[in-house]
């Protein structure tokens, strides 16, 4: 379980991709200080399992749904991404609840700087809309912010805005992304077991006939 507050900006040493999975090695030296194998760390939201480490760096593995699910299939040399080590029981939580486990990707529609904060706009697929609120909790690529604002097109796309003050644009990945990047996002799993919930009981409440003619 993590928080979504940045604790590194690392880099990609190395993306080693075979046919249904890859190993990923990460230059973190304030991620693997106190880490040890088993350990979990979020890469740019989501969660992996050290494999290997040496003094700054470490290795993790990553299936083939986590490839197709996220960005990180798309990471190579150089690339920089949002590091958070496992929170521990007792610490404060800064920001909310986030397991790492990704819903999917959403794509920057628009950067709009301003003097004291910026505000990005992202897609939002169809069946994650319902799970993302006006002032609710959402993680962007790791990270924990606040739903700023939500639309809802005649056309059936849906987008959300986040404001990112200055110090989340330099001590995040966030700070660099353009028009048509990806980010990994997660919605807040209060949101995923209610709609979970509702879903199964009114499945429930609704007889088989009306059900298939609805």
């Amino acid at each position: 379980m993590f928080t979504g507050i940045i604790e590194e900006v690392g880099e990609v040493l190395a993306l080693d991709v075979t046919p249904d999975a890859a190993v990923i090695t990460v230059r973190a030296p304030l991620a693997v200080s106190d880490a040890k194998h088993g350990d979990s760390i979020s890469v740019s939201g989501v969660c992996l399992t050290v494999v290997g480490r040496t003094a700054d760096t470490f290795t993790a593995d990553v299936m083939a749904q986590t490839l197709s699910m996220s960005t990180l299939g798309a990471l190579g040399a150089g690339s920089r991404v949002n590091l958070e080590r496992a929170a521990r029981v007792g610490d404060r939580l800064g920001g909310h609840l986030v397991q790492g486990h990704v819903d999917g990707t959403a794509t920057v529609l628009s950067v709009t700087p301003g003097e004291a904060w910026s505000v990005l706009r992202f897609s939002l697929e169809p069946e994650l809309a319902p799970l993302v609120v006006d002032k609710g909790s959402i993680s962007v690529s790791g990270v924990s912010l606040t739903v700023s604002g939500l639309g809802d097109e005649a056309d059936g796309s849906h987008w959300f805005e986040v404001s990112l003050i200055p110090e989340t644009l330099v001590a995040t990945t966030l700070g660099a992304l353009t028009v048509g990047d990806r980010v990994n996002i997660e919605t807040d799993i209060l949101a995923r077991h209610v709609e979970r919930l509702y879903s199964l009981t009114t499945r429930n409440l609704i007889p088989e006939s009306e059900r298939s003619n609805s």
